[in-house]
């Protein structure tokens, strides 16, 4: 039996209100939340929770002949969750029928797979994270944003773990060949791919309702015998489209909700079709042939590649302007690692600085969001007029104008923000401070000192590079500024030996100027000088105090080293490719554990 494969693409963005120019530097609120609230609302009321409702009478009535398959944008399900929590609902009534398949795709429907194979897979695991926490499914078929698609992608694809992927049949890159077989990729040809019957899948897409087209009225019978007129050789017929067709694009007052409803009831009847997820599409069938595909082709427009996100002069500076910017988020976020242990091990438990970072990522994703870009597309004719449609700017230009500055003010909150600068700020305010209202010990009893052995103490110090040894002591570079000095200069001294003239060390400050007395100097309070103390300075303190004074001291000595590895940690993490150097932290974080 010879299959049909429905599969409908359900995302909406996060529109940006109108940001002015004066705003810059002073407003981090980039999103119009009244707009949003609303569309995504209007949408579930006309489109997602009729079409659902609809959807699954059919599986209740077909059973398991019936079945189709959805993608949900993370951007998507975040508003579901926060506008229209019923909309889940729904969608998780679906997929307990096990005629449902939810394919997976990036988190901000973005173009990361074009600049950033590390970003791409950063998406699409944060949005099958969410798609298993709302809906309880997990993917094995992937789709990327719009269909966009490239031998190269396709092995990115396979790469994170993938075995069938979705694409456009598109007639420049397939020729005389039909979209109605299964093929595979180029490169790698375990990953299977489905292509888009683009034409049967526009007519009901964007020709429903209009009466110039020939084929109008589009009822189910009609629908049938295009179908029935394939090559019975065909094996697939995959009818790809927005869910937003059925009942905001295609009003109701079209008929939509009717035809559906009506189509596999006339398909099983007068025909040899029957219908199948792409699982089970790509379980049961097996590739004819590769497609090659050296540039990305997309589902979009009469060209079918990526002119409707890039390619005039203001969609290209957008884009690059965006991921010029993803190395900086890279040294704040440590973006190689999931973002809750990032801030765990970064802001420590500062509440404040925890929502910041949440907040530059979660900015982060959704101005990646692709919608930002096809408002600035430039193309005129029938194209131009799909554009205008979905466009809520009055001009392209409008649009780059308001994305520029909403990026112009996320590019300085990057530029302000260090987690290196805010740990110290974080430690001064909830470390010292606090101890330093509380009661001080200036004396202390007489007890015999710890030996500490000069050479395991030489060793240590020894072991560490001039770099790391400032960037803990406060008055630190940039960590990735640190690993490329030191890294220079390991490379400078190895071409040319330098003779190094020996230098009188600088006696250091004692802390303990007596046996009995430990003297806080005039100004300073004990825990100032607490946080500034010498490990073995430290050491010796300790040895110095009775049982009962060892406790009001034990706080203190926790809290420093709480703040040493706040302001070290993340130099590690930035620094974990450099062998030498980590390994020099490792030593470092062991020495100074007390």
């Amino acid at each position: 039996m010879r299959s049909i494969c429905f599969y409908f693409q359900v995302h909406q963005p996060y529109r940006l209100r109108n940001y002015r120019f004066f705003e810059i530097g002073n407003n981090h609120n980039y999103f119009d939340e009244y707009q949003n609230r609303y569309i995504m609302q209007r949408v579930a009321e006309k489109c997602y929770l009729p079409m659902n409702k609809l959807l699954l009478g059919l599986i209740n009535e077909f059973g398991q002949r019936f079945k189709v398959s959805f993608s949900i944008s993370g951007v998507a399900l975040e508003q579901f969750r926060k506008y229209t929590p019923q909309v889940i609902d729904s969608f998780r009534a679906l997929a307990d029928t096990g005629c449902v398949e939810f394919i997976a795709e990036t988190y901000g429907h973005s173009l990361a797979a074009l600049r950033s194979e590390e970003e791409f897979a950063l998406q699409v695991n944060r949005q099958q994270q969410l798609l298993s926490d709302l809906i309880g499914y997990k993917s094995s078929t992937f789709r990327n944003t719009e269909l966009i698609y490239s031998d190269e992608i396709g092995q990115m694809v396979y790469n994170m773990g993938f075995d069938t992927m979705l694409t456009e049949g598109a007639k420049h890159i397939l020729g005389w060949k039909s979209p109605n077989y299964m093929y595979c990729n180029a490169s790698n040809p375990k990953l299977k791919l489905l292509l888009k019957n683009f034409r049967l899948s526009d007519d009901i897409a964007f020709r429903f309702s209009q009466r110039s087209w020939e084929g109008w009225p589009l009822t189910a019978e009609k629908y049938v015998d295009w179908l029935n007129q394939i090559d019975p050789k065909e094996e697939v017929v995959n009818l790809f489209m927005d869910y937003e067709t059925f009942g905001e694009h295609q009003w109701e007052e079209t008929g939509i909700f009717d035809f559906m409803r009506a189509l596999p009831r006339m398909v099983f009847a007068n025909s040899l079709f029957g219908f199948a997820t792409p699982s089970e599409l790509s379980r049961a069938m097996q590739p004819v042939a590769p497609v090659h595909v050296p540039e990305p082709i997309s589902w979009a427009d009469e060209e079918r590649d990526l002119t409707a996100w890039l390619g005039n002069d203001l969609q290209d500076d957008a884009f690059d302007t965006l991921y010029s910017l993803r190395d900086t988020m890279n040294n704040i976020l440590e973006y190689s690692k999931s973002v809750s242990e990032m801030l765990l091990s970064a802001s420590g438990n500062n509440p404040a600085a925890q929502e910041e970072l949440r907040n530059l990522h979660d900015d982060w994703l959704k101005l990646q969001t692709s919608d930002h870009f096809y408002y600035m597309c430039t193309k005129w004719f029938a194209d131009g007029d799909v554009h205008k449609y979905f466009n809520p700017y009055g001009t392209p230009y409008d649009a780059y104008i308001n994305y520029m500055n909403v990026l112009s003010d996320f590019m300085l909150r990057l530029s302000r923000h260090s987690f290196l600068n805010s740990s110290q700020s974080i430690v001064q305010k909830e470390v010292v401070e606090p101890l330093a209202s509380k009661k001080t010990v200036r004396s202390v009893s007489t007890a015999k000192k710890k030996a500490v052995p000069k050479t395991a103490s030489k060793k240590k110090s020894e072991a560490l590079s001039p770099e790391i040894k400032q960037a803990v002591r406060g008055n630190h570079k940039p960590a990735r500024e640190i690993a490329v000095s030191a890294k220079k200069k390991t490379e400078v001294a190895k071409k040319e030996p330098t003779v190094r003239k020996k230098q009188k060390a600088t006696p250091k400050k004692k802390a303990l100027t007596s046996k009995n007395q430990f003297i806080v100097p005039e100004g300073k309070e004990l825990a100032e000088v607490i946080s500034t103390m010498s490990l073995i300075n430290l050491k010796r303190l300790w040895a110095a105090l009775k049982p009962n004074e060892k406790e009001a001291m034990l706080e203190l000595l926790t809290r420093r080293r709480r703040q040493i590895v706040s302001e070290s940690e993340p130099v590690v993490l930035s620094l974990s490719e450099n062998k030498t150097i980590r390994s020099e932290y490792d030593a470092l974080l062991k020495a100074l554990w007390l």
